[in-house]
């Protein structure tokens, strides 16, 4: 029987953790009418990022009534990226499906996932057919921000397309190989390459709470994936430095010129002032991304461990495995 690991990264989601496991559960018993009478072997991998509410003694309640979900608690929030290297590096399924907690990634497509994986393909993306409620500077944003991305690299990033995803344990074993610290994984996804295919689906609304995800921490995010994810930056720094170089000898060429044929009284204070201050925004600008560049280098340098698991669940195989070695003769 084949076995499906389930990924959940989960923070400050102490009141969407029983929605989870109601709508997991038909899944998780095989009972689901999209399985079509297919028999998978579950286990459900939750990692507990950090979480300042509840979400961590409801994670122990849960596996406590049910083994079949795991718990990985995080010494403190180590961000998303990690939280999800620390559920690649503990799946044990012939496949793992990544899935946020909140469920606005919906239970019901992930058997067409499934559908597809046993056809062959190895990384089946979900493709959002909407963004639901978000704002309109967010939707702005994310386009013009994956527009920007596609165009400064050789690997696409798959627009509309997130972490809820199926992907074989080949791709899992190639994604958890990368141990940078600076991750950017929903590059990391299409830098890896193998068999792909998309599902559509519908964003569905919080089932509680309110999203982590703020303007600030979304701008965060997006210098990240540009920075983690492509050189292009320094590229059209260097660029920008060429160009402003010429046209800055051009200028002096026209200023030697005319004041040979016209002369020049004492004049051009102000166009003095100008070029000195917009050259030296571009050095600043320049310096800033160079900077960002050595600071990746810098926390990469020092080696560090991604994440510090605090506590976690032992598989429920282990488990079993104990019970069955712990009984009276």
């Amino acid at each position: 029987m084949k076995k499906i690991s389930l990924l959940i990264p989960v923070y400050n989601e102490e009141e969407s953790v029983d929605a989870l496991y109601a709508a997991l559960l038909p899944l998780l018993d095989n009972t689901h009418p999209g399985l079509k009478g297919a028999q998978y072997d579950w286990e459900v991998i939750l990692v507990d990022d950090g979480s300042k509410d509840r979400s961590y003694d409801k994670l122990r309640e849960l596996n406590g009534h049910d083994r079949r979900f795991r718990y990985v608690r995080l010494s403190r929030n180590f961000g998303k990226e990690n939280a999800l290297l620390a559920g690649f590096d503990r799946m044990t399924g012939d496949a793992m499906v990544i899935m946020d907690a909140d469920l606005q990634h919906p239970v019901d497509t992930i058997p067409e996932m499934i559908e597809q994986w046993n056809k062959g393909y190895e990384d089946v993306y979900g493709r959002r057919l909407s963004r639901g409620k978000e704002s309109l500077f967010r939707k702005l944003f994310t386009k013009a921000y994956y527009g920007l991305l596609n165009k400064s690299t050789r690997v696409d990033v798959l627009p509309n397309v997130g972490d809820f995803r199926l992907l074989d344990r080949k791709v899992v074993e190639a994604i958890r190989g990368l141990r940078e610290s600076q991750r950017y994984t929903k590059g990391l996804y299409c830098w890896v390459g193998f068999k792909k295919t998309g599902v559509d689906f519908q964003t569905a609304d919080r089932m509680a709470g309110e999203t982590h995800m703020s303007a600030g921490r979304l701008i965060n995010l997006a210098l990240e994936g540009i920075t983690s994810y492509t050189t292009a930056p320094l590229r059209v720094a260097t660029v920008l430095g060429f160009i402003i170089s010429i046209l800055s000898i051009c200028y002096m060429i026209y200023i030697v010129c005319k004041t040979i044929i016209y002369g020049e009284p004492i004049q051009g204070f102000p166009t003095i002032i100008c070029t000195i201050l917009f050259l030296g925004g571009c050095q600043l600008i320049a310096l800033g991304i160079i900077g960002e560049y050595i600071g990746k280098i810098y926390n990469e340098s020092k080696c560090r461990p991604p994440y510090i698991v605090a506590e976690e669940s032992a598989p429920a195989d282990v488990v079993k495995i104990k019970q069955e070695n712990t009984r009276p003769l």
